[in-house]
């Protein structure tokens, strides 16, 4: 069974997005999520597929949909939770859960790690927002602390106990 792992990048109040972009992009953060999605399958819904500047380079992109909308032919579509189980329950490999916020809530339950860029900072913009964490099922540790950088921020690794 391949590893779950939720990476995101968020604010104080859990903000996620604005108007189906990143709200935060700081070079350190965007380099992190390069170096640990490359070679790697990752896993998104349409909106965040849809947001992409290109295909990213040398990943493996699974699109969650219920549309009937093309993707390119190397795309894996899976048009449900279940599906997307059922295919990744054989894969020897990390899967990267990217986004958006309705992913990330479904997927929460089944994860076994994230990754969580916590911002020091509030969006009152911000019209997603990552799911609630339930801290009695998770493990955290600052892995690095950015508070010289502006904005501030941490880097957590999130375990499941």
């Amino acid at each position: 069974m391949s590893n779950l792992i939720i990476i995101a990048a968020i604010g104080r109040n859990g903000e996620l997005g604005k108007e189906n972009d990143l709200i935060w992009r700081t070079k350190e953060d965007m380099q992190f999520f390069k170096e640990k999605t490359t070679n790697h399958y990752i896993v998104m819904g349409r909106k965040t597929f849809e947001s992409l500047p290109k295909k990213l380079p040398n990943r493996i992109h699974i699109v969650l949909t219920k549309s009937n909308q093309s993707f390119p032919e190397d795309v894996i579509c899976l048009n449900s939770i279940e599906e997307f189980l059922a295919y990744v329950k054989d894969i020897d490999d990390d899967v990267y859960i990217i986004g958006g916020a309705q992913i990330y809530k479904e997927l929460m339950a089944y994860a076994n790690m994230m990754y969580l860029t916590e911002f020091d900072e509030i969006c009152n913009e911000a019209d997603v927002f990552f799911p609630q964490i339930d801290q009695l099922l998770w493990d955290n540790e600052i892995t690095h602390n950015y508070s010289e950088s502006k904005p501030k921020y941490l880097r957590k690794l999130y375990t499941r106990k």
